[in-house]
């Protein structure tokens, strides 16, 4: 299982994670959130959205 993390301490708020995969991540007050962590198993866009992060906020854990 994939579970995406944002560490707001480094998040910028650029917004690239929301409009690569919003059915996982979404801006709120400026800084990206994850709004459904389970969608990243469906979503191929997960780990694009955290290579295109310009800040690396974002991680995707690999659980078992």
């Amino acid at each position: 299982m994939m579970k995406p993390v944002v560490d707001e301490e480094l998040c910028i708020g650029c917004g690239n994670c929301a409009e690569i995969c919003p059915m996982v991540f979404q801006l709120v007050d400026e800084k990206s959130k994850v709004i459904d962590e389970e969608a990243c198993e469906f979503a191929d866009c997960c780990e694009a959205a955290a290579e295109n992060c310009p800040v690396e906020a974002i991680t995707i854990e690999h659980e078992s």
